[in-house]
Parts: structure tokens; C-alpha cells; sequence
């Protein structure tokens, strides 16, 4: 009993080392529940730093373990999962242009892209050896190209 008393009166050790513990098991999970749960455990502690009795450390944990999991982990996991703001790979070559190296038909082709030599597709219309055309799409292997947009009008200099 005397052990249990001794226990208690020091149990933001075992706050801090159950916040530990979960701070390690979620290194190996990375699913941001132990991590949460940690944060409670903390809390835990801070209760016993403030004098609530055994009951309460373990309610404050076990109410702000939940508040995180409901509030914070959502918004982290969202912030975990999202793509790289930059495009890369086949993604990054649509809008690009490219050169007709052998005319090219809805049945196929090749264009010059980014100093690369690629099957191609049309759109719709053919597209005769020498003309520029824009990436449209990548699909597979293929790049699907369209015809360039039109340049917008210059107008004329103005005169002082």
C-alpha cells in the first residue's frame, strides 16, 4: 500500500512516461492516434502539477486525448496526405509545347517534347511535320496534342 501511496504522489512520472511510450509506438504507426493520446498523457501530468486528485488527471487526459483525436488529428492527416504543391512527371508537360517531328493523326505520330521524342496522338485535326502543338493530355506513353491557342492581337505602339 505504502508503494501504491508513493505511486500516486509522483504520478506525472507515470504521465510523462506513458506520454513516451506512445510517443515512440507512434513513430512505428504514423497514424497520429498515439501521438493524440500522448498529448493526453501530458495533460495528465499538468493536472498532477496543479493538484487534481488521481480521478481527475485521468479524466482531463482521457477529455483532451479525445478533444485532439477530434480536433487536431483530422487536420493533420489532411495536411499529411496531401500531393507536393509542385506538378512533376507526365502531370508537368501538359500545357507544354512540342514539335511535330512526323505528322500526327488521331491514330498517332511523334512530337518533340522537352527535348524528347514522344508517340503522339491528336485531338482532332492532323498535324503536319514542323507545326508547334500543345500537350493537351499524357496518356501512358502518348502525348495528346491539340492545336496552339491563338496569339491575342498586339496593338499598335502608341506614339508620344
Amino acid at each position: 500500500m505504502e508503494f501504491l501511496d508513493a505511486l500516486l504522489d509522483r504520478s506525472w512520472l507515470l504521465w510523462v512516461a506513458a506520454a513516451l511510450v506512445l510517443g515512440i509506438l507512434e513513430i512505428t504507426a504514423i497514424d497520429l492516434v498515439f501521438a493524440m493520446l500522448a498529448g493526453g498523457a501530458l495533460a495528465g501530468a499538468l493536472a498532477d502539477a496543479l493538484g487534481l486528485g488521481f480521478v481527475g488527471q485521468v479524466l482531463v487526459a482521457a477529455a483532451v486525448a479525445g478533444l485532439l483525436i477530434g480536433t487536431i488529428r483530422p487536420v493533420l492527416l489532411r495536411r499529411l496526405r496531401m500531393p507536393p504543391l509542385g506538378t512533376t512527371n507526365s502531370a508537368a508537360l501538359v500545357g507544354r509545347a512540342a514539335l511535330v517531328l512526323q505528322p500526327v493523326t488521331v491514330r498517332g505520330g511523334l512530337v518533340k517534347l522537352v527535348g524528347e521524342t514522344w508517340s503522339a496522338r491528336s485531338t482532332g485535326p492532323a498535324f503536319a511535320e514542323g507545326e508547334d502543338v500543345v500537350v493537351t493530355a499524357i496518356d501512358g506513353a502518348t502525348a495528346v496534342v491539340g492545336p496552339l491557342p491563338a496569339e491575342p492581337a498586339q496593338l499598335p505602339e502608341e506614339k508620344p
